[in-house]
């Protein structure tokens, strides 16, 4: 059984930094697209990046490009999301995901990141 546990998020100032982690496990992620989502309060999920588990070639969206770091920990299983400068509007909770070009997707329970102003 695939599990993503998330865990880093807390309160925050703006301008301060949090890193989040992902342990995965009940599978290999050969292949795999990693990624972070994040939902506030009152809208969509969105994507904040994303990295390539077995090459780890990265994508990030331009709201947290220059600011928030992806990487992964093959040997660890787990994958980071550093983020810098934080703002307000980076409020949300943010979400783990794995998925492949076929099959389900996975995601993990949330966690939660707050930047007061």
């Amino acid at each position: 059984q695939v599990q993503l546990v998330e865990s880093g998020g807390g309160l925050v100032q703006a301008g301060g930094s949090l890193r989040l982690s992902c342990a995965a496990s009940g599978r290999t992620f050969t292949g795999y697209r990693m990624g972070w989502f994040r939902q506030a309060p009152g809208k969509e999920r969105e994507l904040a990046a994303t990295i390539n588990w077995s090459i780890g070639t990265t994508y990030y969206a331009d709201s947290v490009k220059g600011r928030f770091t992806i990487s992964r920990d093959n040997a660890k299983n787990t994958v980071y999301l550093q983020m810098n400068s934080l703002k307000p509007e980076d409020t949300a909770v943010y979400y783990c995901n794995a998925e492949a070009s076929v099959g389900p997707r996975y995601w993990g329970q949330g966690t939660q990141v707050t930047v007061s102003s």
